[in-house]
């Protein structure tokens, strides 16, 4: 008969050896929120890093659109020019989400939401220049001129102006975890003569 020898022999000074059988699913279990949580927040800060160049992008193609058809920024033709600048801006890549205002030289403007223009504005005014000063958001389109005057030292010379404000909202990937929402806007002003 064989003697008994004990799988675990008693080792004096030594620590006994501990199981760590599930270990690694507990710790798993405990980082998954926190991993979850990380991934999440990256991926609503990509949506709006995507939504502002997507909406730079917009307003910069109505910017060339109102150079490209400077002439049409008179009494006549600057109700249409304001319509194609919010289409064109609108229509945030074919989406139609972004809303915001156009407005040619202080007078035809066009304010656009979800795909639908809205007209308004003075005509009159396109034909006059104006000495436009201020920030954007805030513009002040000064006293009309009848030609293109010395302005002093904010601008060298009157001119004939387009702005374009536009906004686009930002929602969350999941509701309640508003880690980004809102609303990013941009605005600018081109002079167009």
């Amino acid at each position: 008969m064989k003697p008994l020898i004990s799988r675990y022999p008693a080792s004096r000074g030594r620590r006994p050896r501990t199981d760590r059988r599930g270990s690694a699913a507990l710790e798993f279990a405990l980082m998954t929120p926190i991993l979850t949580t990380l991934f999440i927040g990256s991926v609503d800060a990509a949506q709006i890093y995507v939504a502002q160049l997507n909406l730079s992008s917009a307003v910069y193609a109505g910017v060339n659109y109102s150079l490209v058809n400077q002439s049409q920024a008179t009494s006549t033709n600057g109700a249409t020019l304001a319509n194609a600048i919010a289409t064109i801006v609108g229509n945030l890549n074919g989406s139609g989400s972004a809303s915001g205002t156009i407005v040619v030289n202080n007078g035809p403007t066009v304010t656009f939401t979800n795909g639908t223009n809205t007209a308004s504005g003075t005509a009159s005014n396109a034909d006059s220049y104006y000495c436009m000063t201020g920030s954007p958001g805030s513009w002040s389109w000064g006293t009309a001129q009848s030609s293109s005057i010395s302005c002093g030292t904010n601008l060298p010379y009157a001119g004939k102006f387009v702005t374009i404000t536009a906004t686009v909202n930002v929602a969350p990937i999941i509701p309640g975890l508003n880690f980004v929402s809102g609303t990013l806007s941009q605005s600018i002003a081109v002079q167009v003569q």
